[in-house]
Protein backbone atom coordinates (compact mmCIF):
# COMPACT_ATOMS: atom_id res chain seq x y z
CA UNK A 1 0.00 0.00 0.00
CA UNK A 2 1.45 3.22 -0.83
CA UNK A 3 1.50 6.21 1.42
CA UNK A 4 -0.76 8.38 -0.15
CA UNK A 5 -3.40 5.48 0.11
CA UNK A 6 -2.40 4.86 3.73
CA UNK A 7 -2.75 8.80 4.42
CA UNK A 8 -6.25 8.86 2.91
CA UNK A 9 -7.73 5.90 4.75
CA UNK A 10 -6.02 6.83 7.83
CA UNK A 11 -7.80 10.35 7.94
CA UNK A 12 -10.35 9.47 5.31
CA UNK A 13 -13.08 10.75 7.79
CA UNK A 14 -11.47 14.21 7.77
CA UNK A 15 -10.96 14.66 4.25
CA UNK A 16 -14.53 13.55 3.16
CA UNK A 17 -15.76 16.18 5.62
CA UNK A 18 -13.93 19.26 4.30
CA UNK A 19 -14.66 18.24 0.72
CA UNK A 20 -18.30 18.65 2.16
CA UNK A 21 -17.77 21.79 3.46
CA UNK A 22 -16.23 23.09 0.44
CA UNK A 23 -19.38 22.19 -1.69
CA UNK A 24 -21.66 23.39 0.69
CA UNK A 25 -20.35 26.51 1.12
CA UNK A 26 -19.86 26.50 -2.92
CA UNK A 27 -23.65 25.97 -3.08
CA UNK A 28 -24.73 28.35 -0.55
CA UNK A 29 -22.06 31.13 -2.58
CA UNK A 30 -23.35 30.54 -5.65
CA UNK A 31 -26.89 30.70 -4.34
CA UNK A 32 -26.68 33.29 -1.63
CA UNK A 33 -23.91 35.55 -2.89
CA UNK A 34 -24.19 34.98 -6.64
CA UNK A 35 -27.98 35.06 -6.39
CA UNK A 36 -27.99 31.93 -8.87
CA UNK A 37 -31.34 30.46 -8.53
CA UNK A 38 -30.93 26.48 -7.80
CA UNK A 39 -33.14 24.55 -10.39
CA UNK A 40 -35.00 21.23 -9.11
CA UNK A 41 -32.15 18.93 -9.69
CA UNK A 42 -29.42 21.05 -7.22
CA UNK A 43 -31.91 20.78 -4.73
CA UNK A 44 -32.18 17.24 -5.00
CA UNK A 45 -27.82 17.42 -5.34
CA UNK A 46 -28.26 19.45 -1.95
CA UNK A 47 -30.40 17.28 -0.29
CA UNK A 48 -28.01 14.74 -0.51
CA UNK A 49 -25.06 16.55 0.12
CA UNK A 50 -25.97 18.86 2.96
CA UNK A 51 -26.02 15.84 5.34
CA UNK A 52 -23.10 14.67 4.95
CA UNK A 53 -21.97 18.07 6.61
CA UNK A 54 -23.16 17.50 9.54
CA UNK A 55 -23.04 12.90 9.60
CA UNK A 56 -19.30 13.99 8.87
CA UNK A 57 -18.20 16.46 10.88
CA UNK A 58 -19.86 14.23 14.16
CA UNK A 59 -18.12 11.13 13.09
CA UNK A 60 -14.82 13.11 12.06
CA UNK A 61 -15.14 14.64 15.85
CA UNK A 62 -15.36 11.12 17.29
CA UNK A 63 -13.55 9.36 15.24
CA UNK A 64 -16.33 6.67 14.28
CA UNK A 65 -15.66 5.11 11.18
CA UNK A 66 -18.99 3.40 11.36
CA UNK A 67 -21.16 6.33 9.81
CA UNK A 68 -19.31 5.16 6.55
CA UNK A 69 -22.35 2.42 5.55
CA UNK A 70 -24.53 5.12 6.21
CA UNK A 71 -23.04 7.83 4.48
CA UNK A 72 -21.54 6.25 1.43
CA UNK A 73 -25.37 5.87 -0.29
CA UNK A 74 -25.94 9.43 0.06
CA UNK A 75 -23.22 10.55 -2.00
CA UNK A 76 -23.37 7.62 -4.13
CA UNK A 77 -27.15 8.71 -5.00
CA UNK A 78 -26.45 12.51 -4.85
CA UNK A 79 -23.65 11.46 -7.56
CA UNK A 80 -25.93 9.40 -9.57
CA UNK A 81 -28.31 13.00 -9.70
CA UNK A 82 -25.23 15.18 -10.68
CA UNK A 83 -24.57 12.52 -13.75
CA UNK A 84 -28.12 13.05 -14.99
CA UNK A 85 -27.65 16.54 -14.59
CA UNK A 86 -24.58 17.38 -16.29
CA UNK A 87 -26.50 14.79 -18.91
CA UNK A 88 -29.15 16.91 -19.33
CA UNK A 89 -27.14 20.04 -19.98
CA UNK A 90 -24.66 18.80 -22.10
CA UNK A 91 -27.46 16.66 -24.58
CA UNK A 92 -30.17 18.86 -25.06
CA UNK A 93 -32.32 16.05 -26.14
CA UNK A 94 -32.49 14.56 -22.18
CA UNK A 95 -33.72 18.32 -21.36
CA UNK A 96 -36.89 17.23 -22.97
CA UNK A 97 -37.48 13.86 -21.62
CA UNK A 98 -38.27 15.14 -18.22
CA UNK A 99 -38.23 19.20 -18.52
CA UNK A 100 -38.21 20.95 -15.57
CA UNK A 101 -41.70 23.17 -15.97
CA UNK A 102 -41.10 25.64 -12.52
CA UNK A 103 -38.99 27.76 -11.79
CA UNK A 104 -35.23 27.15 -13.55
CA UNK A 105 -34.74 24.91 -16.35
CA UNK A 106 -32.07 22.29 -15.32
CA UNK A 107 -30.62 22.55 -18.81
CA UNK A 108 -29.15 25.80 -18.04
CA UNK A 109 -25.66 26.55 -17.53
CA UNK A 110 -24.94 29.37 -15.27
CA UNK A 111 -21.10 28.78 -15.09
CA UNK A 112 -19.79 27.00 -18.33
CA UNK A 113 -15.55 27.02 -17.85
CA UNK A 114 -13.67 25.70 -20.48
CA UNK A 115 -17.05 24.41 -22.33
CA UNK A 116 -17.23 21.48 -20.08
CA UNK A 117 -17.27 22.52 -16.26
CA UNK A 118 -20.79 22.80 -14.80
CA UNK A 119 -22.68 23.27 -11.47
CA UNK A 120 -23.70 19.61 -11.47
CA UNK A 121 -20.17 18.12 -12.92
CA UNK A 122 -18.22 20.29 -9.64
CA UNK A 123 -21.16 18.97 -7.56
CA UNK A 124 -20.16 14.91 -9.30
CA UNK A 125 -16.42 15.42 -8.60
CA UNK A 126 -17.61 15.89 -4.64
CA UNK A 127 -19.74 13.52 -4.23
CA UNK A 128 -17.00 11.17 -5.85
CA UNK A 129 -14.23 12.31 -4.04
CA UNK A 130 -16.40 11.67 -0.92
CA UNK A 131 -17.57 7.88 -1.94
CA UNK A 132 -14.13 6.91 -2.97
CA UNK A 133 -12.64 8.68 0.08
CA UNK A 134 -15.33 6.80 2.46
CA UNK A 135 -14.71 3.58 0.08
CA UNK A 136 -11.02 3.78 1.14
CA UNK A 137 -11.73 4.11 4.28
CA UNK A 138 -13.93 1.71 5.10
CA UNK A 139 -11.79 -0.82 6.81
CA UNK A 140 -9.38 -0.97 9.13
CA UNK A 141 -5.98 -2.24 8.38
CA UNK A 142 -3.46 -4.04 10.73
CA UNK A 143 -1.41 -1.41 11.28
CA UNK A 144 -4.32 0.59 12.76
Amino acid sequence: MTSFTAFCRRHCLYLAWFVSIIAVAGSLYLSEVLKFEPCKLCWFQRIFMYPQLFLLGIATYRGDKKIIPYVLPLSIIGGSISIYHYAEQKIPALSKVLPCTIGVPCNEDYINLLGFITIPLMALTAFVLITVLLWTGRKETDAE
